[in-house]
């Protein structure tokens, strides 16, 4: 898989545009993952391949930031279809993206990415019942919701990184929401979008299959929600559930995410009404932020 970097040192020095980016990191030539490029260089290097690089996940996240540098102004939200450029451009940009990870993008991706990028600014929060906040010093140690009741589409993947579940999960959803459905039409959007982890019998290590989920929007809660065409999603009705929930910054890998659990259960101290090897994380924001806001969720045994 060719990355746009790769594709114009192909051309040569003359052609190769420094200044463009392939992807919501990059600045000026040299991105946060550590991947530069020289003029007059026909490869890649790839330098101090730190952790970080993983900020970078093919998610819903993806889509927000897109509009800024990557893609022309006018892209986002704008009524009239993108002209082949832009198209390639978007593609090129998840492919970058998607490559940090080992995730394959594939061609007939480039619709569902360009339908939901058009419809960015659409999305619905997802609704809950606020219970209380718990504070110190100033500080949000967390929050206890109550989310309703309702349909969910969710996806299972058990891929070798956590990483790649999420990211090939997410895939299958966008299809879904982008015209793969029994209404053929686009089903629009809520965030945020939801990773369901259990914990093997350690109690530390994650099973490797990770449901990722998102709420229906809200014309499908009271109606019949459409069916997938693919027949890994499916369509659930989810009982309401009471969750307390603790912002994080920053990536979302099966180290970061362990981290967080453990910094949340020395907080919260012992409690029996929380279950143990069932959490929740929500993905909020663009990857590119290196300060994004997402949660960790852990849930109550009873309402």
């Amino acid at each position: 898989m060719s990355s746009y970097f790769e594709e114009s040192l192909a051309r040569g020095p003359a052609e190769v545009d420094l200044k463009r980016k392939c992807c919501c990191c990059c600045v000026d030539g040299v991105n946060s993952s550590g991947l530069t490029w020289r003029t007059g260089v026909k490869s890649l290097q790839v330098k101090d391949f730190l952790p970080l690089v993983v900020m970078a996940l093919i998610s819903l996240e993806d889509l927000d930031g897109l509009d800024d540098e990557q893609l022309d102004d006018d892209i986002t939200d704008n009524p009239e279809p993108m002209d082949e450029e832009d198209r390639d451009r978007l593609l090129a940009h998840w492919q970058a993206v998607a490559s940090t990870h080992q995730v394959s993008v594939p061609q007939e991706m480039t619709g569902p990415i360009q339908e939901m990028t058009r419809n960015s600014q659409q999305r619905e929060p997802l609704p809950f019942t606020p219970i209380s906040c718990h504070e110190k010093m100033g500080e949000v140690l967390w929050e206890e919701r109550v989310y309703p009741a309702g349909h969910w589409a969710c996806v299972t993947r058990g891929e070798e990184l956590y990483e790649q579940s999420i990211s090939n999960g997410f895939m299958k959803l966008m299809r879904f929401i982008c015209k793969e459905n029994s209404a053929g039409r686009y089903l629009g959007m809520t965030v945020p979008v939801i990773n369901n982890i259990h914990l093997k019998e350690d109690g530390t290590t994650f099973n490797k299959e990770i449901q990722t989920s998102f709420f229906l929007p809200a014309e499908f809660q009271t109606n019949t929600p459409p069916q997938p065409c693919d027949p890994d999603i499916t369509i659930v009705h989810r009982e309401p559930m009471r969750v307390i929930a603790r912002t994080f910054l920053g990536t979302t890998t099966e180290e970061t995410v362990a981290l967080q659990i453990s910094l949340f259960w020395e907080i919260v101290g012992v409690n029996d009404d929380l279950h143990r090897n069932n959490y929740m994380v929500a993905a909020y924001e663009n990857p590119g932020v290196p300060r994004r806001r997402n949660e960790i969720w852990f849930i109550r045994r009873h309402l």
